[in-house]
Formats: structure tokens, sequence, C-alpha cells
């Protein structure tokens, strides 16, 4: 009796629900923990409820132009702990792992098959959320709830391969060659814009001094020609009155060699009667006038 008592118990762990048949049908469902059953009458079938992984092996998928690609991918999915849905799980499809990994086959199929192998490889999202979306319509009464679903790969036939890779060479290449060109060309256009700069500013000091040099030469030119306004305004208001002078003293100087008499009022300076005399023919006197 102890036997057949320690033989009918099942511990039921909390990653786990079990489903307890009797007689091959259906009588009540296990939560975590204790459960009893009737030895050799009843059967528990245990069920885990963790996330699972299952991959779709890579394998052959021909893209809308007409290419081969390898496609891998992965969905990671759980059953739902509730009794309805662990029971669909069991009962509503054989082997639910194996289904759903060829389920991700035929799906993934299908996708690729309506893209080209470069939009494919582009849009590997838009490929992972149809994925994910239609495992979860076709799986609906499975018991099971697909959490995401991940695409590892695609790669192309081995010659469109190195051919893809070329084309990708070339294009950084090229794309390398552009900025390598633009930034020569900024360069250049730094160098030409210092220049003008430097160029510019030779050009303004040369103006500048230009300038400068043109004022000191009016300023120098002004100055020679208030010197000379002077000069002539002195010699006009000084020279003028002493050359007449000049010229009278010259006259006097004439008479006095031709031996004439020169009569000198009395009070009267000798300067001032040369000067009237200056412009006077002088009178010659004789022998004996010039005794007395």
């Amino acid at each position: 009796m102890v036997i057949v008592l320690l033989a009918g118990i099942k511990v039921v762990r909390p990653t786990e629900r079990g489903l307890i048949e009797r007689f091959g049908k259906y009588r009540k469902f296990a939560e975590p923990g204790f459960n009893w059953v009737i030895p050799l009458v009843d059967r528990m079938v245990r069920v885990n409820i963790t996330e699972v992984l299952v991959e779709a092996e890579a394998h052959e998928k021909i893209t809308n132009d007409n290419l081969k690609a390898h496609v891998d991918a992965q969905v990671y999915f759980k059953v739902k702990p509730d009794e309805a849905n662990v029971k669909n799980a069991i009962y509503n499809v054989n082997n639910f792992q194996f289904q759903i990994v060829n389920l991700a086959r035929t799906t993934l199929r299908n996708i690729i098959g309506t893209m080209t192998l470069k939009s494919a490889n582009s849009e590997r999202g838009k490929i992972n959320k149809e994925l994910q979306d239609t495992l979860r319509s076709e799986t609906e009464n499975w018991g099971i709830e697909v959490v995401r679903t991940e695409l590892k790969q695609i790669d192309p036939p081995k010659d469109v391969q190195e051919t893809m890779n070329k084309v990708v060479k070339a294009e950084n290449e090229k794309v390398a060659a552009i900025d390598y060109a633009t930034a020569a060309e900024t360069k250049a256009d730094g160098e030409r814009r210092a220049n003008i700069k430097e160029a510019e500013g030779i050009r303004q000091k040369t103006i500048l001094e230009a300038e400068g040099h043109m004022q000191a030469k009016v300023l120098e030119a002004q100055g020679e020609a208030e010197a000379i306004k002077l000069v002539n305004d002195a010699a006009d208001k000084y020279f003028r009155g002493n050359a007449q002078v000049l010229r009278k003293l010259e006259a006097v100087e004439k008479s006095l060699q031709n031996n004439a008499k020169v009569v000198i009022p009395t009070n009267t300076e000798l300067v001032n009667v040369i000067g009237e005399l200056a412009g006077l023919t002088p009178i010659k006197v004789g022998k004996n006038e010039e005794s007395k």
C-alpha cells in the first residue's frame, strides 16, 4: 500500500504544467507542486512552458530575381501556461516544435519569393515582422505564443556573392574617391581664399602706403608753396622799396663821379636828400665854385 502511495506522487516544477489522463482520457490539470495520481491508471503528461528556441535551418530559397539564397532563421516561442492552451499544445497539434519549424521554412520561402536578393538583405526587419505575424496567425489554436523571430542570414550563391563583393568594393572606392576629391577641393578652396585674403591685405597695405606717400607729397608741396608765397610776399614788401632806393643811390653815385655839386639844405638828412636827388640830373660846377 505504501509503495502504491509513493508511486502515485507527482511533483510539478514551476517551469512545467501537467495534464493527467486516466485510461487515455483527459482527467485534470496539474499545477506546480504536489500532485497524486493512481499508479497504472493515471498518466501525467508534462509540458514545458518556458521560452524555447528552434532553428529553421538554412535551406535554399529562390528570390524574385531568380537567384538562389541560403536562408536561416530562428523562432522563439513558448506554451501559454493556462489549462486550455496547454491542452491545445498537446491535443491540437502533433509535436508543435517540429511543426513550427516547418511552418517557418514555408513562410520564409513565400516571403523571399516576392523580393529581390538586394531588397531581402536590406529589409530584414520587414521579413522578421512578416514572418512573426504569419506564425502567430497560423499557430493561434496551438496553445503557443510566438515571442519573436530573427532572420540570421541570407547568403547568395558563391559566384553571386563574389560579384556583389566586387560591386560593393567598387562603390566604396568610388565613395572614397569622391570624399578625397571633395576634401582636396575644400582644401584648395581654403588655400585660394587665404591667398585672396593675403593679396587683398597686401593691396590694401600698398594703397595705404601710396596714399600716405601722396599725402606726404601733397603736404610737402603745400609747404613749399606756402614758403614760396611767404618769400614772394616778403620780397614784394621789403625789396620793392629798397630797389627804388638802390636805383636812387646808383644815380647819386654816378652824379658824384661827374663832380656834380650837391646842395644840402639845413636840417635835412643826407639820406633824404640823396633820395630826392636820385631822379635829378646833376649840375656841373666850375673850378672856382669848387674852391669856394
